[in-house]
């Protein structure tokens, strides 16, 4: 079982459903990334309701904390439903983990605030979260495995859609602060106006599960002899493989954590009002949005590796200028310029990375080896990233620190794709 081998009978066209396709696995993602994407926007004022505390900066740390602990969830939802995926198939993944994140947004857009019912207001979020972050778990290599394989020869676009669909995750939340903190007054905004965007998303997810629930299973899954062992087999023949690619996850999932962070650090270091900062972040959405299939095209004619080290390096040299710049400069149109050339860069390196996980595993355990390695370097580095920076600002008094953090995740994931050519891979 070699991670290059891919049946001939699969490496076909474009499927003729083939916006069937990107739809089925594209409307479920955004869903999953936009329930946790809004929570990471409203951290402010779910901090004051659920978290309160004497110090403004204890109560944000313990929701951003709260942020973070879900995605110790997510290793165990990535072997879980990547295993599932591996035995059963990427459709039946796809529809549980559906099902899951909704239950998890139901519990957060339900929930009593800390003044009604005490502390089982905080622990009820955090279960919430935690029911989240297990379907997130295994959402990312589910559903990039379903869009890579429907059509091999056109993996980089495909795949790309599962980053294209972030964007509209980002675009929409985005929008519903904007809107929100532009239109209530701060008491309608802590009465109701957070819970908005979660009910927004229980409306959307019974469209997402019927939609799932008709999709065919991909021709390359049908084709391959399965494994009853897809863990097992991971860990004993790919563990490099595994290595190299939670390293290549690392710049893309700190980049993207950072920008969920974009909206606090506006408001509590910049002193940007609320609805400036979303409205920024919108143009990263729109970006995101066109350019990652553009970048999944163009990786599928001139390799992966090549466009994601640019893209690498341009974060790692470019990071410290870019925050100097916002902090000198704390204005709307500054904001904008800056959301919108890292959306660029994102989408030039995250554009390409699905499409290079599919590339390292092979089908039978492409699933649970993309999950595990996702979601390694999600929990790790990305989950407590907005807690990470929090803390560095904190601690140094620094108001460009959030750079620094940036460079190192740079760094790291240069390593790791410069030793991904060498095992042949572009």
């Amino acid at each position: 079982m070699t991670p290059a081998a891919t049946p001939a009978l699969v490496k076909s066209t474009t499927p003729p459903h083939a916006w069937r396709v990107i739809v089925s696995a594209s409307i479920g993602n955004a869903l999953e990334w936009f329930d946790l994407v809004v929570y990471g926007f409203f951290a402010v004022t779910i901090s004051k309701l659920f978290f309160p505390s004497g110090s403004d900066t204890v109560s944000l740390l313990l929701t951003l904390g709260t942020f973070g602990v879900s995605f110790f969830m997510r290793p165990l939802g990535a072997i879980v439903l990547g295993v599932y995926a591996d035995r059963a198939g990427r459709k039946a993944a796809l529809t549980l983990s559906i099902v899951l994140m909704m239950s998890g947004t139901l519990l957060i857009a339900i929930m009593p605030t800390h003044a009604s019912i005490g502390v089982l207001a905080p622990a009820g979020i955090v279960l919430a979260r935690m029911i989240q972050g297990f379907s997130a778990g295994g959402e990312f290599g589910s559903a990039t495995a379903f869009l890579a394989e429907h059509a091999p020869a056109r993996r980089g676009f495909f795949a790309s859609w599962q980053v294209a669909s972030q964007g509209i995750t980002t675009l929409l939340a985005a929008a519903f602060g904007a809107i929100l903190t532009h239109s209530l007054s701060h008491e309608q905004m802590q009465s109701w106006g957070w819970r908005v965007p979660f009910f927004f998303g229980l409306l959307i997810g019974p469209v997402a599960y019927y939609i799932r629930t008709k999709i065919d299973e991909t021709p390359e899954f049908l084709a391959a002899e399965p494994t009853q062992t897809p863990l097992a087999d991971t860990f004993a023949s790919q563990k490099e493989r595994l290595l190299l690619a939670i390293g290549a996850v690392v710049l893309a999932t700190v980049s993207t954590y950072s920008v969920l962070y974009m909206p606090t650090y506006a408001i509590k270091q910049l002193g940007m009002p609320a609805s400036v900062a979303f409205t920024a972040i919108i143009a990263t959405g729109v970006v995101q949005l066109i350019c990652s299939p553009l970048v999944g095209m163009w990786s599928d004619k001139h390799g992966r590796t090549g466009i994601m080290l640019v893209a690498a390096v341009l974060f790692l040299v470019l990071a410290y200028p870019i925050y100097r710049l916002l902090a000198t400069h704390p204005s709307f149109g500054v904001m904008i310029g800056v959301q919108i050339f890292i959306g660029v860069l994102m989408s030039a390196y995250f554009g390409a990375l699905p499409a290079l996980l599919s590339d390292l595993f092979p089908t039978q355990t492409r699933t649970t080896g993309m999950s595990l390695a996702y979601n390694i370097a999600v929990t790790i580095f990305g989950g407590f990233a907005p807690f990470i920076i929090t803390w560095l600002i904190s601690a140094s008094g620094d108001k460009l620190a959030p750079s620094f953090y940036l460079m190192a995740a740079s760094l790291a994931s240069i390593v790791a794709l410069l030793r991904v050519r060498k095992l042949g891979l572009r």
